[in-house]
């Protein structure tokens, strides 16, 4: 393989979510230069990112700065920039101050991004939760309606609030369950005096079924869960458009929403990875060859949620878009760049299906566990399936600091259902 002219390879990573992470740890040390680059200087823990929007964790607990993670590694470089595109023949990211970066070997991990479907008004009237700062803003958009629901004259009971959550993936409901919570906290801790027995959760996702990976008696019981909770499920439901009336549904049904939840779905359009060349599979992933290089240009890796990662040999299933399949597949990327420096072939990504979980709320919680024996086809529900999912998000949380500092969080809620960062951050409040 070509080497810059410093004499060493250089591996461009773009991305410092979990794929690009995983890609640079495998090179870290090694005999090759890396340049990690992303426009925030910090990794965040994705699959929490319902708690903090939630208030039930604060942002600082589930982000870890990129710089400290490979500060060791003296082979390794950190880049805060955005990157505007890849000039793929001449080998040379460009970013957007118009600066360029020669690489020769790149790995994009660029993720993904909400996906609206071209329904009027769901861009503009929707909070998405993808990014820390998504979680932020709904937070903010969630504590901001609770004060307001309690501004009414003196002697006046507050007025119910009406929350939709679109999509019943695992985010979708997670955020669902975590809202019923809140609302709960808030009346029984803070007393804040609005009408909580008015107040709805609804729940909405055009298929027929909760949390379409698993199956389907993990389904019905997240389902029956949310409705023990009462939060409304309307299953098999379109949405057609959001205005100011609320949610309009395919059916003519129009929701109350004083407050609406994204999370119906991402796409890898209108990301790097949607700039490089070649075809593009379902949801804007870039198709991959089986050892997860573009086709024509065995220099590129996409990896995680941009690249229609390849199932098995037989390519004819994409893995899933998880945490696990972007660990997996930006170690491997990585490990298929060592190997050509080393003079051997790449080889094909394999991916090892671990299972999958999603909480539902406060002991309750689904795990589908596969792996080997005596976990695979393990169901675990209710407390079972809560605690395992606590103990798995805890070992792959980064940070000493934010594993001691989530665990008491977790901890204290459990006991006292107190704490939680429930304050709304307004830069302009005097």
């Amino acid at each position: 393989m070509a080497s810059s002219s410093s004499g060493q390879h250089h591996v461009v990573v773009v991305g410092a979510g979990f794929a690009g992470l995983a890609a640079v740890r495998e090179l870290a040390g090694r005999d090759v230069r890396v340049t990690l680059i992303d426009a925030r200087n910090f990794h965040t823990f994705q699959p929490l990112l319902y708690e903090v929007a939630t208030a039930g964790l604060d942002p600082a607990d589930i982000a870890f700065p990129v710089r400290a993670m490979f500060g060791h590694a003296h082979n390794v470089v950190f880049r805060r920039a955005r990157v505007d595109h890849v000039e793929v023949p001449r080998q040379t990211v460009v970013l957007d101050t118009g600066e360029s970066v020669s690489y020769d070997s790149l790995v994009v991990a660029t993720g993904v991004t909400a996906s609206y479907f071209s329904i009027p008004g769901a861009r503009e009237r929707s909070h998405p939760l993808y990014t820390l700062a998504d979680a932020r803003s709904l937070r903010d958009a969630l504590l901001e309606q609770l004060e307001s629901a309690v501004a009414v004259p003196e002697g006046n009971p507050g007025r119910a609030l009406h929350i939709v959550v679109i999509g019943g993936g695992a985010t979708g409901v997670e955020v669902a369950g975590a809202i019923v919570e809140l609302l709960d906290i808030s009346v029984k801790h803070d007393r804040v005096p609005f009408d909580r027995s008015g107040t709805t959760v609804t729940l909405v996702d055009a298929l027929d079924r909760l949390l379409g990976a698993f199956h389907e008696q993990s389904s019905e019981y997240a389902r029956q869960e949310l409705l023990r909770r009462r939060i409304e499920v309307r299953l098999g439901a379109s949405v057609a458009s959001i205005d100011d009336d609320g949610v309009h549904l395919a059916d003519g049904a129009v929701l109350d929403a004083d407050l609406i939840v994204w999370a119906a779905g991402v796409t890898v359009l209108g990301t790097l990875a949607s700039s490089l060349p070649g075809e593009r599979a379902g949801g804007g992933r870039v198709p991959v060859a089986a050892d997860l290089s573009l086709e024509d240009h065995p220099e590129v890796f996409v990896v995680g949620d941009a690249a229609a990662v390849p199932l098995g040999p037989a390519r004819e299933d994409l893995a899933p878009q998880v945490a696990q399949t972007a660990i997996q597949s930006g170690r491997h990327a990585a490990r298929q760049i060592l190997a050509r420096l080393g003079g051997t072939t790449t080889r094909a990504f394999a991916y090892s299906d671990k299972g999958i979980m999603a909480t539902i709320g406060r002991r309750a919680a689904v795990a589908e566990l596969a792996g080997p024996w005596p976990l695979r086809g393990r169901v675990l529900r209710g407390t079972p399936g809560w605690l395992a999912w606590l103990g798995l998000h805890l070992v792959y949380l980064i940070g000493v600091r934010n594993r001691l500092v989530v665990l008491l969080n977790w901890s204290w809620r459990y006991v006292g259902w107190t704490s939680g960062p429930r304050i709304v951050v307004d830069e302009e409040a005097r």
